[in-house]
């Protein structure tokens, strides 16, 4: 039976923040999910689980188990009530070619909110490893990573589209200096909450702005002192950011999982800056409409890296190009493996045909004759070669064995 790659995806083109923090996988969530998937659909041998900031989607690798059902399955995990205008955030894919081009425009930064963004590979590999993790690849599946990591190599040595950054953590540094004067914005008292990756990102770029009055909070007590120790900073107890004890910082950036709302009170008469890049969302919206209060989430920090998109516009052409030939590359393999199946599955047929039609006495004769055979299918084209042909040439081969 032929097997299918295909995915269902929400994203920042189909949904807003709100809408897509429904539809958000945390961690436990995605083992859960795996677990789910496993044992409801027993022809589902691959499955990749994408969960970024700006896109929930899920790959996957099956037979008979469509994008729709899997998608309908989904909406029931996450206890949301099924109806249009929910599934109308999702787009589905049911075809191995679609979904292949699809996930390298999401791969190559193509579809991303901040354009060419390049931190969504990582995010991929941490996905790959995951779906390693709980061996399901799948051979489509490993095939279709493979090459968008060939892909994302080729996009990082023969363009330009990679040129300039388009991080949402540098952005959100860079909002601190435009946001206070200039004689005072190296100094200012700055939280960091959370130690993810978004994180540790503000830590890696701050080496372009040298802020030296940073402390991070974390759920988890050690990751925090980990961090503070390698980035030379101090440490805040989660216990003052639960209870939003916020007095004497001027910005607080926070990137939780899984914590919604959880800064909702600030002194109303000092200047913060607040930048939320989680989803769930950190810190409650109501408090932006403080007029002491400068806010930014995900969406607006995105749209201020729009300058770093003419230049990435600009190799668009040699990208997609790049992604055209992968995909061609991936038919082609496709293609092949169709053709491989099929040839193994003659050879099987013809062996058991030609048992039959020898003496026990000959059964050493078996292979030589079956490899004869398939050597003249091949020659012949295999998909153009009938039923009655390949017993005609058995015949023939068992009667020059038998004449010689």
């Amino acid at each position: 039976m032929n097997r299918f790659l295909r995915f269902i995806g929400v994203s920042h083109k189909t949904a807003t923040t709100q809408q897509r923090e429904k539809y958000h996988l945390s961690e436990v969530e995605k083992e859960q999910l795996t677990q789910l998937i496993s044992k409801r659909f027993s022809d589902i041998s691959g499955l990749f689980i994408l969960a970024t900031c700006n896109r929930t989607e899920i790959y996957f690798e099956s037979s008979q188990t469509s994008a729709t059902i899997l998608l309908s399955l989904f909406i029931d995990f996450k206890s949301i009530e099924k109806n249009n205008d929910e599934e109308n955030l999702f787009i589905c894919g049911n075809k191995t070619e679609e979904t292949i081009e699809h996930l390298l425009n999401v791969s190559s930064g193509l579809e991303s909110l901040v354009f060419g963004d390049a931190e969504i590979i990582s995010q991929i590999k941490k996905a790959y490893q995951f779906s390693m993790q709980y061996k399901m690849q799948g051979s489509l599946l490993e095939r279709a990573l493979q090459t968008v990591f060939k892909a994302h190599k080729r996009i990082s040595n023969e363009t330009n589209f990679r040129d300039g950054t388009t991080s949402v953590a540098y952005k959100s540094l860079k909002v601190i200096k435009q946001t206070f004067d200039k004689e005072f914005f190296l100094s200012k008292k700055i939280l960091f909450i959370g130690a993810g990756d978004i994180v540790k990102q503000l830590f890696k770029y701050n080496s372009k702005f040298n802020y030296n009055n940073i402390y991070i909070s974390n759920r988890s007590s050690d990751k925090a002192k980990l961090l503070a120790k390698s980035n030379q900073c101090n440490t805040y107890l989660w216990e003052n950011v639960i209870a939003n004890n916020f007095d004497n910082f001027d910005v607080i950036i926070s990137a939780v999982s899984n914590c919604p709302s959880l800064i909702h009170k600030l002194n109303p008469n000092k200047k913060t800056l607040l930048i939320d890049l989680a989803v769930p969302a950190n810190i409650d919206k109501n408090l932006k409409n403080n007029a002491s209060i400068v806010f930014y989430d995900l969406d607006a920090i995105s749209i201020e890296l729009e300058e770093t998109k003419e230049q990435r516009l600009a190799a668009t052409d040699e990208v997609s190009k790049i992604i055209f030939e992968e995909i061609e590359a991936y038919k082609e393999w496709l293609q092949d493996a169709t053709y491989r199946n099929l040839l193994a599955t003659f050879k099987n047929q013809i062996q058991a045909k030609i048992t039959t039609q020898l003496e026990p006495k000959e059964s050493s004769d078996v292979k030589f004759i079956t490899n004869k055979v398939i050597k003249k299918i091949i020659a012949q084209n295999i998909i153009a070669t009938s039923i009655d042909d390949i017993d005609l040439m058995i015949l023939n081969e068992i009667s020059l064995m038998q004449a010689s």
